[in-house]
């Protein structure tokens, strides 16, 4: 910046008489119609013509509703990661920092540099004098200290009222009635201040103070206005406004990529740590022996870090999980291995109590009728418990996972028989069939699928009364086959439904068996159709229940 007291070569005189010098109000009118658009198309706003459907489908919303439907679209802070919300809590923080920074420095040195002309203009304000050709002429600045340059503004408004103004292009500005006045009524004293005095001198700092000037070569005192522009020192105040406003948003670009990049790197033994836990969540845990292998890595381990701390913990909470399905599984092995010998021993038994049952009835000697009675409910329950005996022998072997034979079974004759031998067992019920004109063919075991479909008729058999109608269907569906027990029957209580396809499943709380349920028929059909790769569903309403088995068809 340069700036300096009014030169001692200006002239405070002016040819002009009054009536010739130019008003403010001849003086041109700026041109508001050439102000910059605040609101500069492209940023932040849409214009209509530019979007139709957004402003067709904005219509009719006030401001509030815009606002509320733009904060819709924004992810809530909550919903951020923590990648996302440590680079914005970084970037946020550089910038308040930066502008804070900024604007001190900015004020600083606006500061300084006023203050630095109020001492050049301190240091000018000494009395002009008159020289013999009727000039004013302000001091010698020898030894004042004054800076470079010639700008600057002299006046003196009394006794008399005359001054100029000087540009740093040396061009001399003698200044108006108009300006002088003003500079009259500004109330200017030994404290500077800035005052704007239109045309082309513009903004300048002034201060004024009583000295003796002459005046037509006779001494007296008068009230000198030095000042400088303020021109340069906005130029630099402006200049450092856009350097600060350019520092600031590099450092903002420059924070976000490497806080991104150091963000990113810090947290990668965390995402090590989510991977982790990814993969031993997608592990099937629910059944059968399992044995979780997945461990964070031992580098992410290392305790005296948070991460560390979490990994460790983590391993340590694998390594009690894993235990605990170990013994489960082992508990589970000892309930189904007594399970299958407890079947396997009381088959005997049960033979041998049904033999001697059948023989006291061939007895040739009269036998009670009571005790023929007590030996009919004997044989009776001998033969209960021991289907009893077999579904639970034949449950252990599945949860054993023994292989079951592979061979083509056609599902259509398979119906077929099952229906016939539920019309038989059951002629007080109605027994459709749906079958499509093709064959249907899968690939399992067909003496097990054909216990699957005859206990599911044996089901809508038991829990149903007489003259319910039962439709058996079978219908290929791409890769599936699904084979559909539907009845108009009562239903499945609701509560019941979840927990339907469990182990002595029953929908009575009292233990009734007077129709002959064991509660295991529909678990062998859940246990038998997951053998083959398929599953049960169940949809059931009153008077609307359909049990559905599903088999992979037969490539």
């Amino acid at each position: 910046m340069s700036s300096s007291r009014p030169s001692e070569n200006a002239e405070l005189s002016d040819s002009r008489t009054a009536a010739e010098r130019p008003l403010p109000a001849d003086l041109p009118d700026a041109d508001e119609s050439a102000g910059p658009d605040v609101f500069a198309r492209g940023v932040g706003f849409t214009d209509a013509s530019d979007s139709g459907d957004s402003a067709g489908r904005d219509e009719g919303l006030t401001l509030q509703e815009q606002l509320a439907r733009l904060r819709e679209r924004v992810r809530p802070w909550p919903a951020w990661t923590l990648r996302a919300k440590l680079v914005a809590s970084m970037l946020a923080l550089f910038t308040v920092l930066s502008l804070a920074t900024g604007v001190s420095t900015i004020v600083a040195l606006d500061r300084y540099l006023v203050g630095q002309v109020d001492d050049q203009l301190r240091q000018s304000l000494s009395p002009p004098h008159q020289e013999d050709d009727g000039r004013f002429r302000p001091p010698s600045s020898e030894g004042r200290g004054r800076g470079p340059g010639n700008e600057g503004l002299i006046a003196i408004i009394d006794p008399v009222v005359q001054g100029e103004a000087t540009s740093m292009a040396n061009e001399t500005t003698t200044l108006t009635p108009t300006q002088l006045a003003e500079l009259q009524s500004a109330g200017i004293g030994s404290d500077p201040k800035t005052i704007d005095l239109g045309g082309t001198i513009g903004e300048y700092r002034v201060m004024s103070g009583r000295a003796p000037v002459q005046i037509n070569g006779v001494p007296t005192i008068g009230t000198v206005v030095v000042g400088l522009p303020t021109g340069p020192l906005n130029h630099t105040i402006n200049r450092m406004v856009l350097v600060a406003i350019a520092a600031v948003v590099a450092g903002i670009i420059l924070v976000g990529l490497l806080g991104t990049w150091l963000v990113r790197r810090n947290l990668e033994p965390l995402r090590r740590v989510a991977a982790t836990a990814t993969r031993v969540s997608q592990t099937p845990l629910a059944s059968g022996s399992v044995a979780i292998a997945e461990r964070v890595d031992p580098v992410d381990t290392d305790t005296r870090t948070e991460v560390g701390q979490v990994g460790a913990a983590f391993n340590e909470m694998l390594d009690h999980v894993d235990e605990a399905l170990r013994a489960r599984h082992q508990s589970e092995q000892r309930v189904r291995q007594f399970v299958a010998d407890a079947s396997h021993e009381l088959r005997t038994p049960l033979a041998s109590i049904r033999g001697y049952a059948e023989l006291s009835r061939r007895e040739a000697d009269v036998v009670p009728p009571t005790v023929t009675h007590a030996m009919g409910r004997i044989e009776s329950e001998a033969d209960r418990m021991g289907s009893l005996v077999e579904d639970l022998l034949l449950l252990a072997r599945l949860d054993a996972g023994r292989p079951l034979e592979e061979e083509p079974v056609d599902v259509s004759m398979l119906v077929i028989n099952a229906v016939s031998d539920a019309h038989a067992a059951s002629p007080g019920h109605h027994w459709d069939l749906d079958l499509p004109p093709e064959p249907v063919e899968v690939t399992g075991d067909g003496a097990r699928l054909h216990q699957v479909v005859a206990n599911l008729l044996a089901n809508a058999r038991t829990h149903t009364p007489d003259g319910t109608r039962v439709t058996t269907s079978v219908r290929p569906e791409g890769e599936w086959v699904r084979v559909a027990v539907h009845d108009d029957g009562p239903g499945v209580p609701e509560s019941l439904q979840p927990n339907v396809f469990e182990r002595f499943a029953r929908g009575d709380d009292a233990r009734n068996r007077a129709k002959g349920s064991t509660g295991l028929g529909l678990s062998i059909v859940a246990a038998v159709s997951k053998a083959h790769g398929g599953r049960v569903e169940l949809d059931s309403r009153p008077g609307d229940t359909t049990f559905s088995l599903l088999l992979p068809a037969a490539s």
